[in-house]
């Protein structure tokens, strides 16, 4: 019977939807956390009857025809870019970005990555680093005579030095966008990379056209919204009951055709 197959993939479908929510609750509390939304695709149609087939010699045409559907499929899991809260922190390195952009990482590898998380830190020799130690560029350096740090909504940071008034600029952090945010790849630790889907990085200063601005002492929070998750969860839940119970109604079918005499 296609039933069982087709109820097998409805499970296999919302196995996958509650595994999308479940880690989007896992990650309520992320730094910069955009929740995922997985979307679906019916599988491909069996004609039973083609439509708009001849259905006489007098070249009369099947209005609708008879197809029957073999059940669903994961198209994609989105990933949903809108702007988390910012929470105030009163941290002078930590950073977040209100509107469009990444901050641009190095890795150990040599490639570039990209996060929304500004939960910076200082490197033994003063650089400006990730929580992982990553370097954040352009790799600014603080000097140990600083008593103070400022980093404006355009980007640039400026330090006081110790006997002095007048803060000096020490360099211009610059965020990354791209034509297609949602191509981007995660990497696990906040970091995405480049993909052939997101296109090239468009690098700016903060907050000129196109660029959001920072944040000095703020972090942006996870845009997860508990309250729909739970609901897309009870749904999730609900779909899935629904297509075992497709599974054991055929089951009691075939075993009422198999006790035939």
């Amino acid at each position: 019977m296609r039933s069982l197959d087709i109820a097998g993939t409805g499970m296999q479908a919302q196995q996958t939807n509650v595994e999308v929510i479940s880690n989007n609750i896992a990650n309520m509390t992320t730094t910069g956390f955009k929740r995922r939304r997985a979307e679906f695709q019916d599988l491909i149609y069996q004609n039973l009857r083609r439509v708009g087939a001849n259905s006489s010699d007098s070249g009369s045409i099947v209005p609708s025809g008879a197809q029957v559907g073999l059940g669903v499929k994961t198209a994609a899991i989105y990933r949903i870019n809108e702007q988390g809260n910012l929470q105030q922190t009163s941290n002078s390195l930590d950073m977040a970005i209100q509107g469009s952009g990444y901050f641009q990482v190095t890795l150990p590898s040599g490639e570039t990555a990209y996060t929304r998380d500004g939960t910076f830190g200082l490197a033994a020799d003063g650089t400006i680093v990730t929580a992982d130690g990553h370097i954040v560029q352009p790799g600014l350096q603080i000097p140990a005579a600083a008593t103070s740090v400022i980093v404006n909504t355009s980007g640039q940071v400026q330090v006081t030095l110790s006997g002095q008034t007048a803060p000096q600029t020490i360099g211009q952090l610059q965020l990354a966008v791209f034509p297609n945010e949602a191509g981007l790849e995660a990497q696990g630790d906040n970091l995405l990379l480049q993909t052939a889907a997101s296109g090239a990085p468009v690098t700016g200063n903060p907050s000129a056209p196109g660029f959001g601005s920072v944040m000095q002492g703020f972090v942006e929070t996870s845009n997860v919204n508990v309250v729909t998750e739970i609901t897309n969860l009870i749904t999730a839940q609900r779909a899935y009951e629904m297509n075992s119970r497709v599974i054991t109604t055929s089951n009691d079918m075939m075993s009422t055709l198999t006790n035939l005499r």
